[in-house]
Parts: C-alpha cells; structure tokens; sequence
C-alpha cells in the first residue's frame, strides 16, 4: 500500500464560453464570492494542460461555509467546443453545494433566467436521502451544479 495519501479538497473547475455571463450565475446567482481573478496563459499553463492555451481569463469564488472553491476558466483564444451535457453521458459533470432552502434559490436562479433539469425542485422520497431537496441547475453552457437541501433532523 501507499504511503501517499490524499490530503485534502481545493477546487473544482469549470470552463465557461463568458465570463460576465457565468458570474451571474456562479456570483450574482448562487452566491459564491469571488475573490481572485486574472490572466494566465504562459509557459506554465502550455505545460500543465499540454496545449497553447492563449490568454486564459480565471477566477477564483469561494463557497460559504466550506473552504472548497470554485474556478471558473474562459479560453477566449483558441477554438472550443461545447461537451455534452446529460447527467448519463460519461465525461459529463457536476459539483454540489448545501443550501438551506432549495425552493428559494430556485425560485431566484428561475428568476435571473436560469433553468434546471427537472424544472423544480424534487423532495427525495426513500432511500438514504429521504427528505432531501434536490434541483440539479444548469449554468449558461450547460454545466450542472446540484443545490442540496439535507432533510430537517
């Protein structure tokens, strides 16, 4: 067995086609913070992601209560593509976020013109999470991000 281990969780990462577009989900929707943001794109960046990245947008939000973070990637630079977006496809993601009241983040994220896979929230019936509400949200390039409602103890 290994004596490597690991230790901890720093971010998941996201590529988004606009930035201003995805900050009004992640920033102005959800209620991440932002709180480090720049250009990136140098010898480093062509090393670690095996490509000519050009000029790389990125930013950095925090999730309250957590020390996990989201990054947010926009490559306006080189030519993109958008995946594919089903929760069954292989490739595909998401990352979950506790909430303490799903129908109202919901009821604002439909607000702002946001939509989700179900169209509302769902309340798990059995199972290990019996109780739950759950609404699987998709950014503005189809990215789900699950908001996570633990039943009432």
């Amino acid at each position: 067995m290994s004596s490597t281990h690991v230790t901890g969780f720093f971010h998941a990462g996201v590529t988004v086609r606009d930035m201003d577009a995805a900050l009004r989900f992640y920033r102005d929707g959800l209620g991440l913070e932002a709180y480090n943001d720049y250009v990136t794109g140098g010898a480093h960046a062509r090393r670690i992601w095996g490509f000519e990245p050009g000029n790389v947008k990125v930013v950095f939000l925090r999730v309250p209560g957590s020390d996990a973070v989201v990054e947010l990637f926009e490559f306006p630079d080189v030519e993109r593509h958008g995946a594919s977006a089903r929760p069954c496809d292989y490739g595909a993601g998401h990352f979950c976020l506790y909430v303490d009241d799903a129908d109202a983040l919901h009821a604002r994220m439909t607000d702002l013109g946001f939509t989700s896979r179900a169209g509302s929230v769902t309340t798990v019936e059995e199972g290990q999470h019996a109780g739950t509400k759950v609404a699987y949200l998709i950014d503005p390039d189809g990215y789900h991000v699950e908001i996570y409602q633990p039943p009432v103890a």
